[in-house]
């Protein structure tokens, strides 16, 4: 009587496999292997390391540019805008320009970052489940996105 359980379990088993359960399994194993297999890990992996040094490359760009911006600014401190050198407006239109885009192609990036990390619990973001030659865990979600 105590093997009872064990017995349906097989029944259950049985009666799976023939219908269809057989195909059930070999699709899941199929569908586990395509994503989870090294080849794929690796190849996820690689795309998170690039995304993460093209947002961080994509911050490091916004401070130079808000330093050009900045000292251009200072140089002009008591001269209202209109009065600048038509190319320094120039200049300056076109930095600020620039940085919006690039705050809004941060923005892209870093939301489908965030939404590639947030689908698995990936473990090249965890300390101590690093792949070899990896230092730093990467990070789970780049915030805050770029608004002004």
């Amino acid at each position: 009587m105590k093997f009872k359980p064990i017995y349906i379990a097989i029944l259950a088993l049985v009666l799976i496999s023939g219908c269809g359960g057989c195909n059930w399994f070999r699709e899941a194993g199929e569908v586990a292997q395509e994503e989870l297999g090294p080849k794929e890990l690796l190849r996820k992996y690689e795309w998170f390391k690039d995304a993460s040094s093209q947002l961080d490359k994509k911050q490091a760009d916004i401070k130079v540019y808000e330093k050009r911006i900045t000292s251009m600014t200072e140089n002009y401190e008591d001269v209202p805008r209109n009065k600048w050198a038509r190319e320094d407006r120039e200049q300056y239109n076109l930095w600020d320009s620039e940085v919006a885009g690039i705050k809004a192609s941060y923005n892209t990036l870093a939301s489908e970052y965030n939404a590639q990390m947030a689908k698995v619990n990936w473990r090249f973001a965890n300390v101590g489940q690093l792949p070899e030659g990896a230092e730093d865990p990467l990070p789970r979600e780049f915030k805050p996105y770029q608004e002004e």
